[in-house]
């Protein structure tokens, strides 16, 4: 089918211009270690929330900084997908009425739903860089913060960003292999 595999090529293209999204990875893994660092450390749920909006700012100015070292692509143009990306980012934005809600009335589930939407603004992602890793990963991500976040908020609130560093440098490292792989896929038609 045609078009079937014209959606395939541009995907393909978006997987290997932008390298799966891992400047985005990068940049998750650096905020969330420092929101580990945040919620071990001396205050009150309601002030590490405070806190950790914002620490997530960082995320995008961090991403384009690494899109630098990377040498990722943001704009491709003349691929009509490519905007879908940034919608789908925004997408989870949409979530943080909810993730308000919790800080304001139980804020010491804050993290654990910080990650969980963190977790879960991935799982669409899999299909736009056809990178089954986001899925997967946005599963374990999203149930592991609820494991981890219901055992440890009263006590050890920072295992849940300790946790989604971990998992980050998991996806991280899945999306570079997945990033090869279609990096080679993308050089067989002009080798042919």
């Amino acid at each position: 089918m045609p078009l079937e595999k014209e959606f395939a090529a541009l995907r393909l293209e978006l997987s290997v211009k932008a390298k799966n999204g891992l400047d985005f990875i990068a940049a998750a893994g650096l905020v969330w270690a420092a929101i580990a660092l945040v919620w071990a450390g001396p205050g009150s749920p309601t002030h590490k929330g405070f806190v950790t909006f914002f620490v997530g700012a960082l995320t995008l100015p961090l991403a384009w900084g690494f899109s630098k070292v990377f040498r990722t692509t943001w704009a491709l143009p003349h691929n009509p997908l490519q905007p879908l990306g940034l919608w789908l980012n925004f997408a989870q934005l949409f979530y943080f009425p909810f993730l308000i809600f919790i800080y304001g009335s139980h804020p010491a589930y804050f993290i654990m739903t910080y990650g969980i939407i963190t977790g879960a603004h991935f799982f669409p992602y899999a299909w736009f860089y056809d990178a089954p890793p986001f899925a997967v990963m946005a599963g374990v991500i999203s149930v592991g913060c609820l494991f981890i976040g219901l055992r440890t908020a009263a006590t050890a609130p920072y295992w849940v960003p300790v946790f989604l560093v971990g998992a980050l440098l998991v996806l991280g490292a899945w999306l570079f292999r997945s990033y090869r792989q279609h990096q080679k896929a993308a050089l067989l038609p002009m080798a042919n």
